[in-house]
């Protein structure tokens, strides 16, 4: 085993990182491609948003259970004026990697308001200059109703949308007035997207929370605008599919599109196979990859997305040597024992039961890593709100501590579980010492776990355990070592062979895996996203991007 021990009248300030622990990314910003018209971002999630601070009433005005005053207490408003605010800066991926790119257009932003400050700050409109201290570009801000937030996003959004494209039918609640809110909410979006938009503008939507907005944005601006969207999860099977209630009108929807995109190639397949049985009067070009419907063309394309290689090398890199022995000592890991790691939403597609089930099955296989093999699983609560997830959440928690009960000894846990709070500097610390990394989902539409674990090993001897069922799969597995995370006995197999690997093995395998991510970042990503999309806008839409993103393409060699 490797030794681990290595080693305005507000007053905004104070930024933070989002909870999650994957916030801006620093220095090292990403210069944005080259966009073709002026940039309107539209997507369920916003770029920064402002919080009220947690102060005494002494101190800010506020009531003693931190609610400010109401026009009722008198002084509603000048109350209100001294309260501090902070300011959350966008999290890791998509969001962090748009933000340079709006900010150098000039661009907008359209989204969600779910901040409890974000309209004391924002004008008439429901805009403001963001980010903060520059005031590049505007967020305008969707200001929505509990109702319509329980209805569009923890309704048909998540009870519907997300199980349907990770096949889990069964799941799926099709509550009566759900759609409906979707169907008036992805309207305001587009109504928001018409009050910015002129006839060179590029609308670039984002994922499954806007699948009606592209054909009703289409109505809203001028001919000459481009929309594009990108599909951030998987596209289900027309079997799967036929479950999905309003489905014609979602693909009707989307059919508004001038460029839709998505990960993989299986995905724009399963797409094209729904349009074609689903909406018979469309004409769909497999070889093109188009679609032609009610007067428009769609061009389908399959782009991986990356994340932000470089700012994880250069970060990890910085970790103070004895951070990582601080995190043993804080979670009871003992100093010197082999450490896998897993790092995931509480969602039922990242098939955490199954990893714990490979565990179990790893450790009554091999007595002999008892004490010396320990598994960190970091899980963070998600969309508690639907009983689904709060029940998966107890199931995990459940099952952990039955195999904590059948293995452990005095002391030592074979799996040693939080949804603690991971700033970037531990998450950056547990990536580079990790001596084996597992991502198995059910299925993902491509997981940016993997990659950020790649890229944060820097040491290049830790190896990635992936499932064959993430797009992800489609560009590492071939060094990673894969599983069917519902192969219990193959699952454990692969866990001996990642703990028992040559370290020539482990580099090898590492150092393309490091290559490959390098080579598909999120900067890469983008500049094929606008590569398309200035094809698109420009009427040139034949033929492949220039600038390609996959294995084959040329391979920069990451720091060492």
């Amino acid at each position: 085993m490797r030794d681990t021990e290595r080693l305005s009248s507000t007053t905004v300030h104070n930024r933070h990182q989002r909870g999650d622990g994957r916030g801006r990314l620093g220095n090292g910003a990403i210069d944005g491609p080259d966009c073709p018209g002026s940039l309107i971002v539209v997507s369920n999630r916003e770029p920064y948003r402002h919080e009220y601070e947690d102060e005494s009433a002494g101190s800010d005005g506020a009531d003693a259970d931190g609610e400010p005053p109401t026009e009722a207490d008198g002084g509603a408003r000048s109350a209100t004026a001294r309260r501090s605010i902070t300011v959350d800066e966008p999290t890791g991926g998509l969001t962090a990697g748009l933000d340079p790119v709006v900010q150098e257009t000039d661009g907008t932003w359209i989204a969600w308001g779910d901040g409890d400050a974000d309209f004391d700050v924002a004008d008439d409109r429901n805009c403001v200059a963001v980010p903060p201290d520059e005031e590049a570009y505007t967020l305008h801000r969707l200001d929505l109703s509990e109702d319509a937030v329980d209805a569009y996003y923890y309704g048909f959004s998540n009870r519907v949308l997300w199980p349907l494209c990770h096949g889990f039918p069964d799941l799926i609640e099709d509550r009566p007035t759900d759609f409906e809110w979707y169907r008036r909410v992805n309207e305001r979006f587009a109504d928001a997207v018409g009050d910015h938009a002129d006839e060179d503008s590029v609308i670039w939507l984002q994922d499954y929370h806007l699948a009606l907005a592209p054909r009703l944005v289409q109505k809203s601006v001028p001919d000459g605008a481009t929309v594009a969207h990108f599909w951030h999860i998987p596209w289900p099977t027309p079997q799967t599919y036929q479950h999905c209630p309003a489905g014609v009108q979602l693909l009707e929807g989307l059919l508004g599109n001038d460029l839709l995109g998505f990960h993989v190639e299986s995905y724009v397949d399963c797409f094209l196979d729904c349009v074609e049985r689903y909406v018979p009067s469309a004409t769909v070009d497999r070889a093109d990859r188009t679609v032609r419907y009610d007067g428009r063309t769609t061009r389908v394309v399959a782009t991986p997305m990356g994340v932000d290689a470089e700012s994880y090398d250069r970060d990890t890199r910085s970790v103070e040597t004895d951070r990582l022995p601080s995190l043993f000592e804080e979670y009871g890991i003992p100093h010197g024992t082999a450490l896998g790691l897993g790092l995931d939403r509480l969602d039922y597609s990242k098939g955490i039961p199954e990893r714990l089930a490979a565990i179990e099955r790893f450790f009554e296989r091999n007595p002999d890593w008892r004490g010396e093999f320990t598994f960190l699983q970091k899980a963070t609560p998600s969309r508690t709100e639907i009983d689904t997830y709060e029940r998966y959440g107890e199931h995990v928690r459940s099952e952990v501590e039955r195999i904590n009960r059948r293995f452990a000894t005095a002391e030592w846990r074979p799996i040693v579980y939080t949804e603690d709070v991971l700033p970037r500097e531990d998450l950056c610390a547990l990536y580079r010492h990790a001596d084996l990394m597992v991502v198995s989902p059910l299925v993902d539409g491509m997981n940016l776990v993997a990659q950020e674990y790649v890229a944060a090993s820097v040491d290049g001897d830790g190896t990635l355990v992936l499932s064959d069922r993430t797009g992800a799969h489609e560009r590492l597995g071939s060094h990673a070592l894969t599983i069917d995370p519902t192969d219990t006995d193959g699952f454990a197999g692969q866990l001996e062979h990642a703990l028992t690997m040559t370290a020539y093995e482990r580099r090898r395998r590492m150092n393309t895996l490091r290559q490959r991510v390098f080579a598909g970042d999120i900067e890469a990503w983008m500049d094929t996203q606008f590569d398309w999309i200035r094809r698109v806008h420009d009427g040139s839409g034949e033929g492949e991007p220039s600038s390609g993103s996959g294995p084959d393409s040329t391979e920069p060699t990451p720091p060492v």
